[in-house]
């Protein structure tokens, strides 16, 4: 079996794997401007079939580019991947839909409709002439951890992973037999408080602003960190509205009770969060309120906050409360380090109280490590992180035979 790295390897965003030049698992793209892409372009790449792992940009990205040529490989998803896929497509057509850099139009994501192929975890299926099986990743909805089983080999792609029960879903519990592993390492080296603490000083801190008549703005990521978010707001009745594209994503999760931890408490928690209905007077007199506002985007590079950031930003009773990582050079990212962040053409001052609260939907290294404990025995391909050849290097000083493969290159396992 080979594998080539199109993209992922020895980074974060627009992951991509070529198996045999058959089978691709995922094709993503990384928010950058202007976006990058894998490193082979669809029209080079021409699988036989693709496999998506979840919902998530930097996973499915790119994937209606593989549609735009006379052949279209069919694309094997969970249900809620499929749906975010179509979601995110339409939105990167606004973004970047007149730009040369988008590699895809309107037709092509029409067509996503034509090819999809949907599964359930653990319903194995053939793809490429592959015997291909989904497990629960614990991710977000609808995430996969990957097994391509070619009658000799048996691949293990995690997709991105907790091992950590988070509100909206919980952690991963599969480890079926795999002789060769690619394992993602975004929080290798990094330690996660535990998740009740970091809801304990969330809700502290948000609690406190409220009752001194302040307003929290929570800038989080549409699909899983916003759903997340209503869910500690309500489980403390803490006022709340959501804006943007989450509530579009929140609605559809719904429909798709199996793949939420407690479907229950998400209808809680969608009916006791108020519904933004779009226009700014509505926004700027909310953000007048003493309540949270669950918004678009996780790292304030775009969506409602750019009318929310202004809005609170002089009054240090307000509060900017990230849930999320903020990568380097992102408006969120400038503002945790200095204060001042350009918002929508802007360079502002904030005054308002800003904290930062680590829900990361990702495990950290303590769970990386639990997770590979069951592949001891197997080779191991550190992919998907910041510092992916130091990672390999603490598992080999461990025992484990690990390396992290560079960008373009192919490993035979």
């Amino acid at each position: 079996m080979e594998i080539r790295f199109l993209g992922g390897a020895r980074e974060v965003g627009r992951s991509a794997l070529l198996v045999d030049d058959t089978l691709l698992l995922d094709y993503g793209m990384k928010a950058d401007t202007p976006p990058s892409y894998p490193v082979a372009s669809a029209r080079q790449v021409d699988p036989d079939a693709v496999v998506v792992s979840h919902g998530h940009l930097d996973h499915v990205g790119a994937v209606p580019a593989l549609l735009s040529g006379t052949d279209r490989p069919p694309i094997h998803w969970t249900p809620p991947t499929r749906q975010l896929t179509r979601r995110l497509a339409r939105d990167t057509l606004k973004l970047h839909g007149n730009s040369p850099q988008c590699p895809f139009g309107e037709e092509s994501v029409r067509r996503l409709g034509e090819v999809s192929v949907e599964h359930g975890y653990r319903e194995s299926f053939t793809a490429a002439g592959y015997e291909v099986t989904f497990f629960d990743a614990g991710h977000i909805p609808g995430s996969a951890h990957v097994l391509v089983d070619d009658g000799d080999t048996r691949l293990l792609y995690t997709g991105d992973f907790h091992t950590d029960d988070q509100r909206l879903v919980a952690g991963t519990t599969a480890r079926p037999d795999a002789d060769v592993v690619v394992c993602e390492s975004t929080y290798a080296g990094v330690s996660h408080d535990p998740r009740e603490h970091v809801e304990e000083r969330f809700l502290d801190r948000v609690q406190t602003t409220i009752w001194e008549g302040g307003t929290v703005i929570v800038p989080a990521f549409a699909i899983g960190r916003t759903q997340e978010m209503l869910l500690v707001c309500a489980s403390a009745d803490v006022p709340c509205y959501v804006d943007g594209m989450g509530v579009e994503v929140t609605a559809m999760l719904r429909r798709h009770p199996e793949y939420v931890r407690d479907p229950d408490a998400l209808d809680r928690a969608a009916g006791h969060a108020r519904e933004v209905t779009g226009r700014d007077g509505q926004r700027r007199r909310i953000a007048d309120q003493p309540v949270a506002v669950v918004t678009t985007s996780g790292m304030l590079s775009g969506g409602p906050a750019m009318t929310y950031v202004p809005a609170v930003r002089a009054n240090p009773t307000n509060q900017i409360a990230l849930t999320g990582y903020q990568v380097a050079g992102t408006p969120g990212r400038e503002l945790l380090e200095t204060g001042s962040a350009e918002i929508d053409g802007r360079m502002l001052r904030v005054s308002a109280r800003v904290d930062q609260f680590d829900f990361s939907a990702h495990a950290d290294e303590a769970g990386i490590r639990s997770f590979l404990d069951a592949y001891r025995d197997a080779t191991v391909l550190v992919n998907h992180g910041d510092d992916c050849v130091a990672f390999a290097d603490t598992l080999r000083e461990d025992g484990y035979t690990a390396s992290a493969p560079e960008l373009g290159e192919t490993v035979t396992v």
